[in-house]
C-alpha cells in the first residue's frame, strides 16, 4: 500500500483547508498520508470550517515558524512553503514515502524569502539532482505536455528552436513510458491560428514544428503541428495520448476549461512522482472556509494510484534494472 508525503502549501493561501477538508471527507485516504507542513495552520483550517482540533489519525510533520498574514504573500510563509517542500522531498529520497503531492505556494512569498527558484517544478528539480522535470496535465483522457512552463509569452516563443522542441518532445516519451504508456501517441499542438495557414499566419510551424516532428517521428509515434483550436477536444476523445502545448497558457485553458476541478498536474523525471493542483494559493478566498478541496483529492488519488509503478519505470528507464 503506497504511502505519499502531502505539502500544505504557503499557509497564509488555501492550501492548509483544502488538505484538510480532503482528509476529512475521505477519512479512508488518511493511512496513506503525511501532512507536511504548519501544524499551526491546520489547527486555523480546522477552526475556519468549525471543527474543534485535526483528527487525531490525520499524521503532521510539523514545520514550525511564524506565519504570514492569512490572504497576503510574505515570507514567512513563503519559508515555510519552502521547507516543507524540502523535506518531502528527502523523505521521498529516502523512500519513507512512495511519492509527494503538494499544495499551491505563492511565487512571491518564495521569492521574499529567499528561494531561487520560481516554483516548484525548478526547486525539486535541483533537490533531486535531476537532468530534467516535465510538467503533464492530466484532465480525464487528455494529458498535455509543456514544452514552456513559467516564462512570459514572448520569452516562452523566442525560446523554441528545433533542438528545444526535439527534446522536449523526447521528455514526453519518456513520460509516458514513467506512466507505463510504452507507444504513446503523441500529437504536437501548433503555435500559431489555424496552424498557421502555411506560413500566411507565422513561419514557426514550417521552419521549427515541422522539421522537428518529421525527424522524431523516426523514434517515436508523434504527429502534427495541428491545429490548436481542435487539438485537444480531438485528444480528449481519444485520438491521441498526449498533446505538446509549446506555451503555458495554451495547455491549462485547454485541460481547466474541460475539468478545472478534476484536472491533476504531474512532475516526470525525479526519482519519484510528484502530483499537484492546477490552481494557486488563491489569497482572495483563504481563511473563508469555501475553497473546494476537489482538486487536492484528485491529485492525492493520482499519487496512490501510480507512485509505486512509477518508482519501478523509473528504475528500469534510469537504472537499467527490472
Amino acid at each position: 500500500m503506497a504511502v505519499i508525503a502531502v505539502t500544505l502549501g504557503d499557509p497564509s493561501g488555501i492550501g492548509p483547508e483544502i488538505v484538510l477538508k480532503s482528509l476529512i471527507k475521505n477519512p479512508g485516504l488518511r493511512s496513506q498520508v503525511v501532512a507536511v507542513g504548519s501544524s499551526r495552520s491546520l489547527k486555523n483550517a480546522a477552526l475556519t470550517l468549525g471543527i474543534k482540533d485535526v483528527p487525531d489519525d490525520i499524521k503532521v510533520m510539523d514545520v514550525a515558524g511564524p506565519i504570514s498574514i492569512t490572504g497576503k504573500a510574505g515570507p514567512e510563509s513563503g519559508s515555510i512553503a519552502v521547507r516543507s517542500i524540502e523535506i518531502a522531498t528527502r523523505m521521498a529520497l529516502d523512500k519513507e514515502v512512495d511519492g509527494i503531492c503538494t499544495a499551491p505556494i505563492s511565487k512571491e512569498s518564495i521569492r521574499m524569502a529567499g528561494s531561487r527558484y520560481i516554483d516548484h517544478t525548478e526547486m525539486l528539480k535541483s533537490l533531486t539532482d535531476s537532468e530534467w522535470n516535465s510538467t503533464i496535465f492530466e484532465s480525464g483522457t487528455l494529458r498535455i505536455f509543456f514544452l514552456t512552463k513559467h516564462l512570459s509569452l514572448i520569452r516562452a516563443l523566442k525560446s523554441l528552436n528545433r533542438t528545444m522542441i526535439e527534446q522536449g518532445l523526447e521528455e514526453a516519451m519518456v513520460s509516458m513510458h514513467l506512466l507505463g504508456i510504452e507507444n504513446p501517441r503523441i500529437a504536437v499542438a501548433a503555435i500559431n491560428p489555424h496552424g498557421g495557414e502555411s506560413g500566411l499566419l507565422g513561419q514557426e510551424e514550417i521552419d521549427i514544428l515541422a522539421p522537428s516532428i518529421s525527424k522524431m517521428r523516426e523514434r517515436m509515434n508523434v504527429s502534427g503541428p495541428f491545429p490548436a483550436d481542435s487539438v485537444y477536444y480531438r485528444a480528449s476523445k481519444g485520438e491521441f495520448d498526449l498533446v505538446v502545448s509549446p506555451y503555458h497558457d495554451q495547455g491549462h485553458i485547454a485541460a481547466k476549461m474541460l475539468d478545472f476541478h478534476g484536472t491533476v498536474s504531474m512532475n516526470l523525471g525525479l526519482p519519484f512522482l510528484r502530483t499537484s493542483v492546477d490552481h494557486g494559493t488563491a489569497f482572495d478566498i483563504a481563511g473563508k472556509g469555501i475553497a473546494s478541496e476537489e482538486s487536492i483529492t484528485m491529485a492525492i488519488r493520482k499519487c496512490l494510484q501510480l507512485s509505486e509503478k512509477y518508482r519501478k519505470n523509473y528504475s528500469r528507464i534510469f537504472s537499467g534494472s527490472t
